[in-house]
C-alpha cells in the first residue's frame, strides 16, 4: 500500500511538473490517467503491480 501511495504522489508531481515545463498538454496526461486506470483493471494489473514492487524493493536495497 505505501509503495502504491508513493507511486501515485511521485508520478503527479511528475506529471504536474511535465505539464509546467516539459510542454505535456493536458489532455495528454488525461488520456494516460485514463490508460492506467484501463490498465488496472486489465488482466496484465498484477504484472504490472509485481514488476513495480520488484523495482521498488531492488531501488530500497541499494546500499550508499
Amino acid at each position: 500500500m505505501a509503495v502504491s501511495v508513493s507511486a501515485v504522489v511521485l508520478l503527479a508531481i511528475i506529471t504536474f511538473l511535465l505539464i509546467k515545463k516539459g510542454g505535456l498538454k493536458a489532455g495528454h496526461a488525461v488520456v494516460c490517467t485514463l490508460l492506467g486506470f484501463y490498465l488496472a483493471s486489465s488482466s496484465i494489473a498484477p504484472t504490472i503491480s509485481e514488476a513495480t514492487t520488484s523495482l521498488a524493493r531492488m531501488i530500497g536495497g541499494i546500499q550508499f
